[in-house]
């Protein structure tokens, strides 16, 4: 699965190197065995983005994105999008990317996490409920469809200096509420740059989700 990860992100564009970040001695030789690069973390993080903030304290690159290793299927176009929507606005620390929902048990799912956003494609709040609420369940079947729901895809981009800095943040309500660590940007009034792509995230959490990502990719696999 982790090799899968890493063929796929190796295909973007905009990234000039690729490291996976562990803490497992069995990942590292496994990762070392078809030829990625390779840092030993600590073992004592309390979250994905404090172990990617170590390993970037060991490199000069100025933007470094998080790819999560248990999503086999990664898109790397939206990898490369979430990477433009932030590049070129330096007062932007932080990006990440949303898709449309489609399914209407997702919207009330609280293992979907939910974003909305303003005009600007910042992230106003995510949160586990449904976002936004709608008041008036009176609505009409067309207006009921007009409203759209977004869920965050879990990739995230980060400008060097700030996800040095993240771990040292502090811990707000939101956070600790909703157990969604990039909520601490937020309470910290950092923005965060949200951008919409069609990448379903297939993110392999137990044996079941193992089993129909296999399935998807055999699947995939045939039709090429």
């Amino acid at each position: 699965m982790l090799q899968h990860v890493w063929e796929r992100a190796s295909q973007t564009r905009y990234l000039t190197d690729l490291v996976i970040a562990t803490d497992d001695d069995r990942i590292r030789r496994a990762a070392e065995g078809f030829g990625a690069k390779v840092i030993l973390t600590r073992d004592d993080h309390a979250s994905g983005t404090d172990r990617v903030a170590e390993a970037a304290s060991a490199s000069t690159a100025t933007v470094i994105v998080n790819i999560q290793g248990d999503e086999p299927m990664i898109d790397p176009f939206a990898i490369d999008a979430a990477i433009l929507g932030m590049l070129h606005d330096e007062n932007v620390p932080m990006g990440t990317l949303k898709k449309r929902i489609e399914r209407a048990d997702e919207i009330t799912n609280p293992g979907v996490v939910k974003v909305v956003t303003d005009h600007q494609g910042n992230a106003l709040y995510f949160s586990r409920s449904p976002i936004p609420f709608r008041r008036d369940h009176a609505q009409e079947d067309s207006d009921a469809e007009a409203t759209a729901y977004f869920k965050h895809i879990g990739l995230y981009v980060y400008r060097r200096d700030f996800l040095l800095a993240y771990p040292d943040l502090p811990v707000g309500p939101l956070e600790q509420a909703e157990r969604l660590e990039q909520l601490r940007a937020l309470e910290n009034g950092f923005r965060i740059r949200v951008v919409e792509t069609e990448y379903e995230s297939l993110g392999v959490d137990t044996p079941e989700d193992w089993r129909m990502v296999s399935a998807l990719f055999d699947k995939t696999m045939v039709s090429k």
